[in-house]
C-alpha cells in the first residue's frame, strides 16, 4: 500500500516538473513568437508599401515553404523529436538576429533613407521569416507536446501550459506597448527612433527564443523517460515498429499521404482551415484600421497592434487558467470542438449588425482569445492517439499548406470584397461566414467522435493495415 502512494506521489512530482518545462518553453515560444507576429505587419507596411500588398504575399508564402516542409519531413525520419524543436528553435533564434541586423543597418521609418532592391526584398523575407516561425516553431512544439502526453494528463495541464504561454505574450506586448506609447509621448525620459525600439524588441524575441533548447534539454535529463510516453498505445506500436524493423511510411511525402488517406487528419486539417479563413478576413480588416489609428507611421501602427495583442493575450489568459479546464472536462472533445464555430458565428452576427471600426476590433480580439486560450488545444489533443508520421509530418503539411492555403482563401476573400459596394460585401461576407460555420460544425462533431472513440478502444489511428483496409487496435 505505502509502496503505490509513494509511486504515485512519483508521478505527480515529475509530472509537476513536466509541466513546469513544458510551460517555460511555451513562455518563451509565444513571447518570441508575439513580438515578430505583430510587427511582421508593421514592418512589412513600412518597408514594402501599402496594406494591399498583404494578401499577396500570403499567396506568394504557399510555394516557397515547399522546400522547408520537404526538408523537415526528411529530419523526422532520422532525429528524435526533441532533437527537432531544439534544431528549429535555435535555427530560428540565429535568423531574427541577423534581421535585428539588417534593420539596425538600414533603419526604419524616417530614419530609413533606403530604396534599394536589397531593403525591398528584406521586408518579403521577414514576412516570410514569420510566416514559417508557426508551422515549425510552435507547430514542432505541439507535436513535441503531444506525442510525451496522454489524454488524461491534456485534459489536466493543456490549460496550464496555455496560461503560461498568455503570460508570455503578455509580458512582450506590454513591454512593446510600453516602449512605443510612452516613446511617441516623450514621457520617463525616453528617446528612442522607431529603428531602436523594434530593433531592441527583435533582439528580445531573439533571445527568448534560444531558452527553448536549454530549457528542453534539461527538462529531458531531470524528467526520467517513463514519464514522457505520451499515449500509451502510440508508444507502444512505435516500440513494435522499431523491434520489427518496420517503421511504416517514411520519406518527405508521407505527411502529405497519411492527410489524403485517412479522413481523421483530414478532418484536422479542415477544422484549422475554417479557422484561418476567417482569422485572415478579419486581421486584413484590422490593419486598415491599425494604420488610421497609428497616423501612419510604423511606430503608430506597432504601437496599436500590441496595444490589441495585450489585450488578447490578456483575456485569453482569463479563459485559459479558470476555463479550459473545466469546459472541457464537462462537454468532453466532441462538444468542445464545436465551442470555436459557435462562437464565430455569434461574431460574424456583431460584426454583421455593427460595421464600426471598434465592433472589428472587438470581435478580432474575441476570435483570437478563444481560439488560443481554448480551441486550439483541445484541436491539437486531437494528435494524441495517432501514428508519430501523422503527429509530426501530417501535422507540418496542415500547419503550413492548410494555414497558408486557408489564408490564401481569406485573401482571395479580401482582394474580391474591395472591389464590391459595401452593401454587395455585406452580402457576401455573411453568406461565406454561414457556409463555413456550418461545414465547420459538422467537421468538429464527427472529428470529437471519433477521437473519443479511438481512446476509448485503445486505437493508434494511422496504424491500420492500408492494403487489407483493416484495423488493428492496440490495447494500452
Amino acid at each position: 500500500m505505502q509502496k503505490a502512494v509513494d509511486v504515485q506521489r512519483e508521478a505527480t512530482r515529475y509530472e509537476r516538473l513536466k509541466t513546469f518545462f513544458l510551460g517555460s518553453v511555451f513562455f518563451s515560444i509565444i513571447a518570441s513568437y508575439t513580438i515578430i507576429k505583430e510587427l511582421k505587419d508593421s514592418l512589412f507596411l513600412d518597408i514594402v508599401g501599402g496594406k494591399e500588398y498583404v494578401p499577396f504575399a500570403k499567396l506568394f508564402m504557399i510555394i516557397g515553404l515547399i522546400p522547408i516542409v520537404l526538408l523537415y519531413s526528411k529530419m523526422v525520419d532520422s532525429i528524435r523529436r526533441y532533437q527537432l524543436l531544439c534544431i528549429f528553435s535555435f535555427a530560428y533564434s540565429i535568423i531574427g538576429f541577423f534581421c535585428a541586423a539588417v534593420v539596425a543597418y538600414y533603419g526604419l521609418g524616417v530614419q530609413n533613407t533606403s530604396d534599394s532592391l536589397m531593403y525591398w526584398l528584406f521586408g518579403w523575407i521577414y514576412f516570410f521569416y514569420v510566416e514559417s516561425f508557426s508551422p515549425f516553431v510552435l507547430g514542432v512544439f505541439w507535436a513535441f507536446l503531444s506525442s510525451i502526453t496522454t489524454p488524461d494528463g491534456a485534459k489536466k495541464s493543456y490549460g496550464i501550459l496555455i496560461s503560461y504561454s498568455k503570460v508570455g505574450g503578455m509580458v512582450t506586448s506590454g513591454i512593446a506597448w510600453f516602449l512605443l506609447a510612452y516613446n511617441d509621448h516623450g514621457m520617463y525620459g525616453l528617446a528612442l527612433s522607431d529603428t531602436h525600439i523594434h530593433l531592441l524588441l527583435m533582439v528580445l524575441s531573439a533571445l527568448l527564443l534560444l531558452l527553448v533548447p536549454v530549457m528542453i534539454l534539461m527538462m529531458i535529463k531531470k524528467v526520467p523517460g517513463r514519464y514522457l510516453h505520451g499515449y500509451e498505445a502510440a508508444y507502444q506500436f512505435e516500440k513494435q515498429q522499431i523491434k520489427s524493423g518496420d517503421e511504416g511510411e517514411t520519406g518527405m511525402w508521407a505527411g502529405l499521404a497519411y492527410l489524403l488517406r485517412y479522413p481523421y487528419a483530414f478532418g484536422i486539417f479542415c477544422s484549422l482551415f475554417f479557422y484561418e479563413v476567417i482569422n485572415a478576413v478579419l486581421s486584413y480588416m484590422r490593419l486598415g484600421v491599425a494604420q488610421e489609428s497609428g497616423g501612419g507611421t510604423v511606430s503608430g501602427t506597432s504601437c496599436f497592434l500590441f496595444k490589441l495583442v495585450f489585450i488578447t493575450h490578456f483575456i485569453g489568459f482569463l479563459i485559459s487558467f479558470f476555463g479550459t479546464r473545466a469546459i472541457v472536462t464537462r462537454l468532453g472533445e466532441r462538444f468542445s470542438l464545436m465551442v470555436m464555430p459557435l462562437v464565430i458565428g455569434v461574431l460574424v452576427i456583431y460584426r454583421i449588425c455593427s460595421s464600426s471600426p471598434n465592433a472589428l476590433v472587438a470581435a478580432f480580439i474575441t476570435l483570437r482569445a478563444v481560439y488560443y486560450a481554448f480551441s486550439q488545444p483541445v484541436t491539437e489533443s486531437l494528435y494524441i492517439p495517432t501514428v508519430k508520421a501523422m503527429k509530426f509530418k501530417s501535422k507540418a503539411w496542415i500547419d503550413t499548406f492548410g494555414k497558408k492555403f486557408a489564408r490564401g482563401v481569406g485573401s482571395s476573400f479580401n482582394i474580391a470584397t474591395n472591389h464590391l459596394a459595401p452593401a454587395l460585401a455585406a452580402i457576401f461576407e455573411s453568406t461565406f461566414f454561414i457556409g463555413l460555420i456550418g461545414l465547420w460544425l459538422l467537421v468538429s462533431y464527427f472529428l470529437g467522435k471519433r477521437y473519443q472513440q479511438a481512446i476509448k478502444r485503445g486505437e493508434v489511428i494511422g496504424a491500420d493495415d492500408v492494403e487489407h483496409g483493416t484495423h488493428h487496435p492496440i490495447k494500452s
